[in-house]
């Protein structure tokens, strides 16, 4: 399992590639897999917002986990998979069933839709944590609804089973507010802001747009890990036009119709209420592609 000496680097949160008829397409997955594996990533996220989990069954999430550990027999990738909803009790049984599945870890991000109180957020992540699966906080509060205080976000830190943080908040005022003092690692997960928060001081990031160009994210995390900042900028900046390609519309629709294009998966099938990207992004990407 993982510790949280192990948050640091690139995880690549995994898309979950559907059959035109909706159906789960573990052939595509596996070829997909494939590719990702040929780089120096430090994890896989399975069931993440990339991984359209809000339809994603839990028998598919087994599947696409047991598929995972086929994939690469003898790795010691880590495997993290999204647990989180907005019911603590189906949190803790997610939870427990993905320890049952291998998981390293899980993603467990702040309740949606609900918008409990700070206290009642503490308490959610207390109750997952108690499960003995190491534990990654998810604050994203585009899709929440509820945002974390700076207090609140160390609060669940320093819970026992908590390892870190995976900062989707929008800006580095978070990260900024937790670095002035020892805390657990924070990973970023807003890829248009990777480098601000390297230098406000992630220990790395889980970034969808990681799927496409993996090393040169790798590359750009590497020269900040040696306080090369500004080489490290230089090498994001070349990132830039593709990480604002891949969020111009609803993720992760922009980074399926990619990775179709590439041949990597079958389809760029999305579920309802997800739709295809447009044709004006569709070109976009495609002068993308051929630049």
């Amino acid at each position: 399992m993982l510790n949280e000496e192990d948050l640091k680097g690139i995880f690549v949160p995994v898309v979950t590639p559907f059959l035109p008829n909706g159906g789960l397409d573990l052939a595509s997955y596996q070829n997909y897999l494939g590719k990702l594996l040929e780089h120096n990533i430090q994890g896989l996220v399975i069931n993440g917002t990339t991984g359209e989990s809000p339809t994603v069954s839990w028998e598919e999430v087994a599947s696409l986990v047991k598929a995972t550990k086929k994939s690469m027999p003898g790795s010691s990738i880590p495997v993290i998979i999204g647990t989180g909803t907005n019911d603590t009790a189906s949190t803790v049984k997610r939870t427990e069933m993905a320890g049952r599945l291998g998981a390293d870890a899980v993603l467990v991000v702040v309740p949606y839709y609900s918008r409990p109180s700070q206290e009642g957020i503490i308490e959610h992540f207390r109750r997952a944590a108690q499960v003995g699966v190491p534990v990654i906080a998810y604050e994203i509060p585009s899709r929440t609804g509820v945002r974390l205080t700076a207090d609140t976000t160390r609060r669940i830190m320093e819970l026992d089973g908590v390892i870190g943080l995976k900062d989707s908040s929008g800006s580095i005022g978070l990260i900024s507010e937790l670095t002035r003092f020892d805390c657990k690692p924070v990973l970023c997960g807003e890829d248009i802001l990777f480098h601000a928060m390297l230098a406000a001081g992630a220990s790395g990031g889980i970034l969808a747009a990681a799927n496409v160009e993996t090393d040169a994210f790798i590359n750009v995390f590497r020269l900040a890990d040696k306080d090369r900042f500004v080489d490290a900028k230089k090498a994001f900046d070349q990132l830039l036009p593709l990480i604002q390609l891949l969020f111009q519309e609803s993720n992760p629709a922009p980074l399926k119709w990619l990775l179709a294009r590439k041949n990597w998966i079958a389809h760029d099938t999305v579920r309802l209420p997800m739709a295809p990207i447009t044709y004006e992004l569709k070109l976009s990407l495609e002068r993308w592609l051929n630049s």
